[in-house]
């Protein structure tokens, strides 16, 4: 851990404290604001539909001006977003807010890339442990964020505006520190120099379309269940308070296991690990099928965060097989288009779902991409084992 991995690791966590603030308040400000009620969680859908709108010119920033000046846009993006937000919900524009979050999406594909960058960050031989302990700086969010929300919803008249005005500041932190940050600089653009491979080619790896899969798949099951827990919460009677603890709980479980998820990747291997992960999910879903109870709602969130962080620190770790040094700008923006429109996906289904068929038949339907994320990792484990060479 050296200064410039601590400094990437408090901007992780400054960039978590934006997503989970987001995810608590503005599926309950849409449901406030929507037309219809299946509309509610259209804020947190144009959240990820900005970002994988946004891979691509972010991957173009990233190559031409590197990764500080790159953040740098995301973090002033982030802070115009916050404020459209606030606007939004002061001026109770439904569609406002959508447009906000829709180019807060910006910032969220730039934050996507604090874990690639990590690796730059470190010698070769501990990339695991920093890419691991970077996203273990997301433990910040998980304790400021619904806390921040909890504390700010209604420090002004009109709900939740103070929580988004509360973000500009994040946003502002998050500049001051990220310009200490010292990256490597951009290798000069020789002419006739090789660009590498074609990205088709690249995706092609089995490699590639594993990481990629259960990087989208355990992305996208975290995100419909947690989109929708505070919806959930309220409709079974709860108050905001006890789904602010829950997502405290479900936020803690993504990123307190970074502390060791490197080193447990290190020791035991990263398909292993990640079938960890997918197995956590299915016990998720057990607990949350087994009843409305706050503390079940706290302990299925919990293990679907660590099942989460094993699949999302695994995926990362196991794509850096898939690319050369001048192929990694195209190729993670590709992997990031993936996780963003897996998103998109689960972002509108789990408010049309919770708000039409329940809580239950919501988790009843996760079980498909992660049975689809284990077969992924079962496929891979048994393609590399059949061109393994036999022991002499």
């Amino acid at each position: 851990m050296n200064p410039n991995l601590l400094l990437l690791a408090l901007c992780q966590g400054l960039f978590l404290t934006n997503n989970v603030t987001f995810i608590a308040i503005n599926g309950l400000v849409g449901l406030s604001l929507a037309p219809l009620g299946w509309m509610a969680t259209l804020p947190v859908m144009g959240y990820v539909v900005g970002g994988a709108l946004s891979t691509g010119l972010v991957a173009h920033t990233q190559s031409r001006w590197g990764r500080r000046v790159s953040f740098q846009i995301g973090l002033g993006v982030g802070l115009l977003s916050a404020l459209l937000c606030a606007y939004a919900a002061y001026d109770h524009n439904f569609w406002l807010l959508v447009s906000a979050t829709l180019v807060a999406g910006y910032y969220s594909a730039n934050g996507q890339l604090y874990r690639f960058a990590a690796a730059e960050l470190s010698a070769p031989a501990y990339r695991e442990k920093a890419v691991s302990w970077v996203l273990a700086g997301g433990l910040i969010g998980a304790i400021v964020g619904p806390n921040l929300a909890a504390q700010t919803k209604g420090m002004l008249a009109t709900p939740y505006m103070g929580a988004y005005l509360s973000l500009v500041g994040v946003a502002v932190v998050g500049m001051v520190l990220m310009a200490f940050i010292q990256f490597p600089p951009v290798p000069p653009k020789v002419e006739g120099s090789s660009e590498g491979r074609p990205l088709k080619e690249i995706m092609k790896q089995p490699v590639f379309m594993v990481s990629a899969a259960a990087a989208a798949l355990g992305y996208g099951v975290m995100n419909l269940l947690m989109a929708a827990t505070p919806l959930a919460m309220q409709v079974c009677g709860y108050a905001f308070s006890d789904a602010a603890l829950v997502l405290e709980w479900h936020v803690i479980g993504m990123f307190a296991p970074g502390f060791f998820t490197g080193h447990l990747i290190k020791k035991f291997g990263v398909l292993p690990i990640m079938g960890v992960g997918v197995l956590l999910n299915f016990v998720c879903i057990g607990v949350a099928l087994s009843g409305v109870e706050v503390s079940q709602f706290v302990v299925a969130l919990f293990f679907l965060g660590v099942g989460w962080n094993f699949l999302f620190t695994g995926s990362t770790t196991l794509s850096m097989r898939a690319w050369r040094p001048e192929e990694k700008d195209r190729a993670q923006a590709a992997i990031n288009f993936c996780v963003f429109a897996t998103m998109t996906l689960t972002s509108f289904a789990s408010g049309a779902l919770v708000t039409t068929h329940g809580w239950w038949w919501l988790n009843v339907g996760s079980l498909l991409p992660v049975c689809l994320t284990a077969m992924a990792l079962l496929w891979l484990m048994v393609k590399e084992k059949s061109v393994r060479p036999a022991s002499p």
